[in-house]
C-alpha cells in the first residue's frame, strides 16, 4: 500500500470546548521531506511532541481562518520550537501562510512576546533569527506553497457571511492528494477541489433535534456542515477515504451530545463509501490506498 512518504495526522479534532481527548483544530501533513501544519489550535505542540515531531522542524504553518480555536497554539509552536535542541531549535523564521489578516495576527504576537524574546536572546544565547516570523498572505484561490514536489492550493470556503476570509487546502504530492475543508458550510469549492482526491478531511456538526429550536444552536449550525450534507458532498467527490475532523457535537445541560455512531448513521443517509470519524492522533498514510492508523505511544 505504501504511503510512508505521504502522511496526514489529525493532531486536534475538537472545537473551542476544552476537552482532553479532542484538542484544538490542527492537522500535520508530511509529504516527502516537507512537514506542513494546518492551523494550530489548543495543544498542537503537545500533539506534535507525542508523535515525535520536533516543533522547530515544521516547514510552514498554514491558516484556514482566524477563529481563536484555530490559532491559540501559534505562540507555543513558534516560541517553544525556538528553544533548546530537544524541541528542534528553529534557526530560521517561522513561515506562516494564510489569508489576508495573517500579517496583522503575527505582528501583534511578535509585539506581545517581544520581552520574552529579548530576554531569551540575552540570557540563553538563542539565535535571534529563530524567533523571526515570515508571513505570506493570499486573497484568492491558487497555489500558496510549492517545494520539493509538494504543492498546496488554497481555496475559499463558506464559514458564514461574517466569517471571512475562510479557506480550505488541497495538498498534492507524487500523484496523490489530500484535501482539508477548513470550517465551512456545504460548499461547491470543496467539491471542486476535493473531486476524486485520495483523502478528504471535512468538518461536521451534529445536534439532537430537541435542541434545534435554540437560537444559539441555530447560529452555530448555520456556520457548519451537517452530516447528511457532508455525506452528499462525499458522494459527489468520491474520495478514496472521507474523514471527519473539527467535530461539533452540540449539547445542553439536559440533552447530551450525539454519539459517533449517530454521526455515522446520519452520514449514511446520503453516503455509502469509506468513512472515518477522526480522532486526535489518527494518521492516514496515502499510497495506492489510504490506510488508517490509531496512535499508540512508544513510551
Amino acid at each position: 500500500m505504501g504511503g510512508d512518504d505521504f502522511k496526514v495526522t489529525l493532531l486536534g479534532t475538537g472545537t473551542p470546548i476544552p476537552l482532553p481527548d479532542r484538542f484544538g483544530p490542527s492537522t500535520l501533513v508530511e509529504a516527502g521531506d516537507q512537514k506542513l501544519l494546518f492551523d494550530a489550535g489548543r495543544g498542537a505542540s503537545i500533539r506534535l511532541n507525542q508523535v515525535g515531531m520536533p516543533l522547530g522542524r515544521i516547514d510552514a504553518l498554514l491558516l484556514t481562518h482566524f477563529h481563536s480555536d484555530h490559532t491559540v497554539g501559534i505562540p507555543d509552536l513558534w516560541l517553544t520550537g525556538w528553544l533548546q535542541p530537544y524541541f528542534g531549535t528553529r534557526k530560521t523564521p517561522l513561515r506562516v501562510i494564510g489569508p489576508e489578516g495573517a500579517k496583522t495576527l503575527m505582528t501583534h504576537l511578535e509585539q506581545a512576546y517581544a520581552l520574552d524574546i529579548r530576554i531569551r536572546i540575552e540570557d540563553e544565547k538563542l539565535p535571534p533569527q529563530g524567533a523571526g516570523i515570515e508571513v505570506s498572505e493570499f486573497n484568492a484561490d491558487g497555489i500558496v506553497y510549492e517545494k520539493n514536489g509538494v504543492k498546496v492550493v488554497a481555496f475559499e470556503v463558506d464559514h458564514g457571511a461574517a466569517i471571512k476570509p475562510a479557506y480550505g487546502y488541497r495538498i498534492d504530492y507524487a500523484g496523490r492528494s489530500a484535501v482539508i475543508s477548513g470550517d465551512t458550510r456545504y460548499n461547491q469549492n470543496v467539491i471542486k477541489y476535493g473531486a476524486n482526491t485520495d483523502l478528504l478531511i471535512h468538518e461536521v456538526a451534529i445536534v439532537r433535534p430537541e435542541l434545534l429550536s435554540e437560537p444559539f444552536i441555530q447560529r452555530i449550525m448555520a456556520h457548519h456542515t451537517t452530516a447528511s450534507e457532508a455525506g452528499r458532498l462525499f458522494a459527489i467527490t468520491r474520495p478514496k477515504l472521507a474523514a471527519y475532523t473539527h467535530l461539533v457535537f452540540l449539547a445542553s445541560e439536559a440533552i447530551p451530545p450525539a454519539t459517533a455512531d449517530e454521526l455515522i448513521a446520519e452520514t449514511r443517509k446520503t453516503y455509502a463509501g469509506p468513512l472515518e470519524v477522526g480522532e486526535d492522533l489518527m494518521t492516514f498514510k496515502i499510497g495506492t490506498s489510504v490506510s488508517v492508523h490509531r496512535f499508540t505511544s512508544s513510551k
